[in-house]
């Protein structure tokens, strides 16, 4: 289990605490989408922000995060579930990088006057949807004044991104930490307070600290209760089949364009997998939604 996700349950003090470590994944991330330094380090802190926020997940919920803060990156959308999976784009991956790859970098590249949106999905007849404007452009930061303000959980997030001297990701991991049912700001000032006297996370990361070897750093004589550890994963959600369904929802007239080519692919912004459909699924897809739509007298394609 290289990347993995603690949930922990620490009454005493007051809060639960998430931490992760989601470097291998990043890395995945990274590849997948050629992703250039900046852009890479860009995804590693979206992606461990959503493993974060799926940690906070009942099953089978699922939730979103879309960053939009007008910089040379573009839009960042994240999207994970409870089960620790995760996948995510950036706009431009190939953005020029600078020197610096740093927090303030990526906070630059990503920009910092924009809005930060979250979307879950909870299994309720509708999507629950919120939106803040960023205020500080960094993405842990920005995340926490979401749960702060929009959730209205006191919360603390820290997310650390380590590069390497080639410019690809060293490692990535978090924290998130909220206070119970019960608690308020006060439980998790404390926990902050205790956070200020280690070094930074993304030292504690390129040291090889373990997110267990965090927690008990952060908790110190604390009791706490370790719920699950599950694992953390890039795992994306489409298919030939999804990919299928989605050249349904075309109209009858892009559908017949697409059979004249001769061929379509779809290529997955998440993943960058691609799905071929030659003329002849085409022509069996133009002829389902021919019979759904009842236009029985459309022109053959040829």
């Amino acid at each position: 289990m290289s990347d993995y996700v603690l949930r922990i349950l620490a009454k005493d003090s007051g809060v639960r605490v998430l931490a992760c470590t989601t470097t291998e994944l990043a890395r995945e991330a990274a590849q997948r989408h050629s992703a250039y330094p900046i852009a890479a380090a860009a995804l590693a802190y979206g992606m461990t922000a959503g493993v974060l926020l799926g940690g906070l997940l009942k099953v089978q919920e699922r939730i979103a995060l879309k960053v939009e803060g007008g910089g040379r990156l573009g839009k960042l959308v994240i999207e994970a579930d409870a089960y620790g999976h995760v996948r995510g784009y950036l706009s431009a991956p190939d953005a020029s990088s600078g020197e610096s790859l740093g927090r303030e970098a990526v906070g630059d590249a990503l920009g910092r006057e924009g809005v930060l949106t979250v979307v879950k999905d909870l299994r309720l007849k509708n999507l629950y949807r919120s939106a803040i404007n960023l205020e500080y452009g960094e993405l842990d930061k920005d995340l926490e004044a979401y749960l702060n303000q929009s959730e209205q959980i006191p919360s603390l997030v820290e997310i650390g991104v380590v590069m390497d001297d080639d410019r690809s990701i060293a490692s990535a991991g978090g924290l998130l930490i909220q206070a119970l049912p019960g608690h308020g700001h006060e439980a998790v000032a404390q926990v902050a307070a205790r956070l200020e006297d280690l070094p930074p996370i993304e030292n504690l990361l390129s040291d090889g600290r373990t997110p267990e070897q965090i927690v008990d750093q952060l908790l110190g004589d604390q009791e706490y209760l370790l719920l699950e550890r599950q694992p953390a994963e890039f795992r994306c959600s489409c298919s030939q089949d999804r990919s299928r369904q989605a050249l349904r929802m075309l109209d009858r007239d892009d559908l017949l364009a697409l059979v004249a080519e001769g061929e379509a692919t779809v290529d997955c912004h998440f993943c960058h997998a691609r799905y071929f459909f030659a003329r002849s699924d085409l022509e069996a897809i133009l002829a389902e939604t021919q019979m759904a739509t009842g236009d029985e007298d459309a022109p053959e394609p040829a």
